[in-house]
């Protein structure tokens, strides 16, 4: 099967390609290993995001939300609209298994094989947690991502990080009734997070209520406690579960095998035109969250969703 386009990625912003493509009577499928936006699906349950619903939309399709910041519930339920208003080509649940760029690139996936002229990469950064590489990372009571509270009520929990996650699953943890430590390599609750959340996590560690290790870390994880090592020598924690809200990276090794160049910065970004985002690769272009490497705080739905019709317009030209 050939295409003008692949798009790899069914997210809000792969879905902005489609549209694009769409628009200027191009051929294109989306491809996902996952569900319609996969990592959306994946945010914890009662997740709120920061953008207004006005700053999410795509394809023109309103998104009415009942306040003034719309939650994970809403954002799939408009996303599945959006999906189905402009009838996108999807493969869902179908995961690419490698690239060979060429004059046709040559998509090969887990149920077939694919040709494009295009390929647009709009794979977020949502796959890959950061690892502590610590001994008992593997042991399941160890969760890189979080859903809901209810299943740590009466539990000693360790949550680890400083940033949005890690204070939004502690306090929510510890108010369902969660014994919650946190552990955290900076010195204090970062000034990245949310504005009005920062107070209340910092009033909980203050009163004692979560108690809070700083410039601390994991040692070891064992069945029924942690060792941390602190500023004032190594500690036994007793512990049911390890929460490790430590972020998450880009795929870099299946750009890399594709044949797109980084950048020879802090933050390993992808070399790209950001007048058109094609890679050195010609004709493999890059989307959203991808562009910006390990600065996965640059790009997001409301500031990305340009990306779309900067790139599809470049391939119709």
């Amino acid at each position: 099967m050939k295409y003008d386009i692949i798009i790899v990625g069914a997210g809000p912003i792969g879905m902005a390609c489609g549209i694009e493509a769409e628009k200027k009577g191009l051929s294109y499928t989306i491809i996902d290993k996952g569900c319609l936006v996969n990592s959306i699906y994946n945010y914890p349950l009662n997740m709120t995001f920061f953008s207004t619903s006005e700053k999410l939309e795509i394809g023109e399709v309103p998104f009415i939300s009942h306040g003034s910041k719309p939650n994970r519930f809403e954002a799939l339920e408009y996303y599945r609209r959006v999906a189905t208003s402009w009838e996108l080509d999807l493969k869902l649940y179908e995961k690419v298994e490698w690239i060979n760029a060429g004059d046709w690139h040559t998509v090969k996936t887990d149920k077939g094989t694919y040709e494009a002229k295009n390929i647009i990469l709009a794979t977020g950064f949502y796959d890959l947690p950061y690892l502590m590489n610590v001994p008992g990372e593997d042991l399941n009571k160890v969760r890189h991502y979080y859903d809901e509270p209810h299943p740590y009520y009466n539990q000693d929990i360790i949550v680890v990080g400083a940033a949005n996650s890690a204070v939004d699953v502690a306090l929510e943890t510890w108010r369902k009734g969660a014994r919650v430590t946190m552990v955290v390599r900076e010195e204090a609750i970062l000034e990245s997070v949310k504005y009005w959340v920062r107070p209340d996590i910092e009033n909980r560690i203050k009163e004692g209520s979560i108690p809070a290790y700083f410039k601390s870390e994991i040692l070891e994880i064992r069945k029924n406690e942690v060792d941390i090592k602190t500023p004032k020598g190594k500690k036994t924690l007793k512990n049911d579960f390890v929460l490790a809200m430590t972020g998450y990276r880009p795929d870099f090794e299946f750009m890399t095998d594709i044949g797109i160049q980084f950048q020879k910065d802090e933050f390993n970004t992808p070399v790209y035109n950001d007048k058109t985002n094609e890679t050195n690769v010609p004709g493999v272009y890059l989307a959203g969250v991808a562009c910006g490497g390990l600065r996965t705080n640059k790009w997001f739905i409301e500031n990305s969703r340009v990306h779309a019709g900067l790139i599809v317009d470049h391939i119709k030209s």
